[in-house]
């Protein structure tokens, strides 16, 4: 038991660490401090955060994070700073409460803890580049309470019930290493629309040819969905927001196919496989949405339940101009010649 107590607190300790370091190092200390809690039997080697300079710097520290943390892009810009800092003090943490003088088994722990503290501080850094999208600090200030009180409520279990904080926060890692790829795949194309945007400018007054070339690999995925073997009209790149069969942040091309129908498919890797899905596009209406970072088309319908929305950069605003009216006039079907026939004789019928 006494073991499960110390791989519980160990864990629990580097994990609030990933999210909030100062916090953690100061709430801790000022516990010991006070005597809420006592570590002189069980955590010896943490007393020292109870240091009055130690309390003072980590103090100080939070109360520059406090503020930072609410400040669209200064967040992030705090937290890229920190993807160092926050695993070796998270290891830190958990090497003192061990406290073993094996200098291996220090080594297996602080790689261990630090590892830990590195997804955590993953997950709360890739969510807060991916709440930036959106330029309103509503959401950051948002996330950043909550996340404080993650940690003291995460702090306060730890101290009451250190193996059930054993358990919680494994279940916690496990649900970051399950969520984690798609979390990962939000942050690479969030950090590219970013890298776009700063790079290339968008310039409204370039006309910009359609592409029609695909990569061999996607070319021969995109078959599977062209099976009347339809020449391509154009091949855009982009990204793909979730929708019903099609997952969200995949980088792949929207395809049209020379075809007296609308006919629209969406090809991409994804991992070790690709995929190809073909988009129904009848009762089908098209939005064309400038965002911060981004171009985005909507395409949306009345009657039917998925909205499919596709992903450019604001460097791409011209080929989106572009393409929006080329999906703008597929979406606009002419009648069949059988269906304009009466349509033409009626009016002699009234003559």
């Amino acid at each position: 038991m006494q073991t499960l107590q110390l791989l519980g607190t160990a864990l629990g300790l580097a994990s609030l660490a990933g999210l909030n370091l100062y916090l953690t190092v100061f709430v801790t200390g000022l516990a010991i401090q006070q005597h809420w809690i006592d570590v002189t039997q069980t955590y010896p080697e943490l007393a020292i955060l109870a240091h009055p300079a130690i309390l003072a710097i980590s103090g100080v520290l939070y109360l520059l994070q406090f503020f930072a943390d609410k400040v669209p892009w200064v967040d992030s810009l705090w937290d890229a700073v920190h993807t160092v800092i926050r695993p070796v003090g998270g290891a830190f943490l958990a090497i003192r409460v061990l406290g073993t003088p094996d200098p291996i088994f220090d080594v297996i722990a602080a790689l261990l803890a630090g590892g830990v503290t590195l997804m955590t501080h993953g997950m709360k850094a890739g969510t807060r580049l991916v709440v930036n999208h959106s330029p309103e600090p509503f959401s950051n200030i948002a996330l950043s309470v909550t996340e404080d009180v993650a940690v003291v409520g995460g702090l306060a279990l730890i101290w009451h019930d250190p193996v059930l904080a054993l358990v919680v926060f494994s279940l916690v890692l496990i649900a970051i290493g399950f969520f984690g790829p798609k979390l990962w795949r939000a942050v690479k194309v969030h950090a590219w629309l970013i890298w776009k945007k700063v790079t290339s400018p968008a310039a409204d007054h370039l006309e910009t040819e359609l592409p029609k070339t695909l990569p061999h690999e996607l070319d021969i995925a995109h078959f599977s969905v062209n099976l009347e073997r339809d020449p391509i009209a154009w091949a855009v790149p982009g990204v793909s927001a979730s929708a019903r069969n099609i997952p969200g942040n995949l980088f792949g091309y929207l395809i049209a196919t020379e075809h007296p129908t609308p006919k629209l498919a969406f090809v991409a890797k994804r991992r070790f496989r690709h995929l190809a899905e073909e988009l129904d596009l009848a009762t089908y209406k098209l939005a064309h949405e400038p965002k911060f970072l981004s171009e985005n088309l909507v395409l949306y319908s009345l009657e039917k339940k998925p909205k499919y929305i596709f992903v450019f950069a604001r460097s791409q605003r011209p080929l989106v101009k572009a393409l929006a009216a080329s999906l703008q006039e597929r979406l606009t079907v002419s009648p069949s010649p059988a269906e304009a026939a009466p349509a033409a004789a009626e009016p002699a019928a009234v003559a």
